[in-house]
């Protein structure tokens, strides 16, 4: 039932924040800029050697928070971000063998699919929720919703070109459950420590879901 409660704490947010760590001592101030944003949350990708670390300060640091790791592409990868305290496991495409080694284990996990072959292996998994991406690269919701139609109720979270201008065609959206976004922790401002920056950014970023959803 694992994958059911992330889903369900991922439509709750609406929005997460795709993380770059170039320095795993920026992941301690940038997860407490997030959760006095109001967004506790992080998905934070393999892309860095920093990666493992940050993913294990933010979640010793901060237990609650829902802290995963992103761009993973090995099942090596796949161990140590849970080792590390990843709570979710997010791929750019579609890996059988790494989607089917999470299932065994019951790490929830969110693979990449921007083709009905690919979602159609996701539902003969069970999977009730996939990544989209690149999504703006990919035909945004205009394919999502092409997608979605011979898959009833499977979800989709678009990351990969998604911004303040059109957040709100992609959550509004009825399969979208949430969009993964980097304007607000941008890898420049992580770097310079502008962690009050990051902060009120994602108080805006909070604040426009609410509006979004509000309508």
């Amino acid at each position: 039932m694992k994958d059911i409660d992330m889903q369900l704490q991922i439509t709750e947010l609406g929005l997460i924040p795709v993380v770059v760590l170039d320095d795993a001592k920026d992941a301690k101030p940038l997860a407490e800029a997030l959760c006095e944003g109001g967004l506790p949350c992080a998905e934070v990708t393999f892309r860095t050697d920093a990666a493992q670390d940050g993913i294990r300060i933010i979640s010793e640091e901060y237990p609650d928070m829902l802290v995963g790791a992103g761009t993973v592409l090995t099942i090596d990868q796949v161990e140590r971000a849970v080792w590390a305290g990843a709570k979710f496991i997010v791929s750019p495409g579609f890996d059988p063998e790494i989607v089917d080694y999470c299932l065994k284990k019951e790490i929830p996990v969110f693979p990449g699919c921007i083709t009905p072959s690919e979602i159609a292996q996701a539902v003969k998994r069970g999977l009730r929720t996939v990544k989209f991406f690149p999504a703006a690269q990919s035909g945004g919701v205009g394919m999502i919703n092409a997608l979605a139609a011979p898959y009833v109720g499977l979800k989709f979270m678009p990351t990969g070109g998604v911004n303040p201008k059109n957040l709100s065609e992609y959550l509004s959206c009825k399969s979208v459950i949430a969009c993964g976004g980097s304007w607000m922790v941008k890898g420049e401002l992580v770097r310079a420590g502008e962690f009050d920056k990051i902060k009120e950014m994602t108080k805006e970023a909070v604040a426009l879901v609410k509006e979004i959803r509000s309508k």
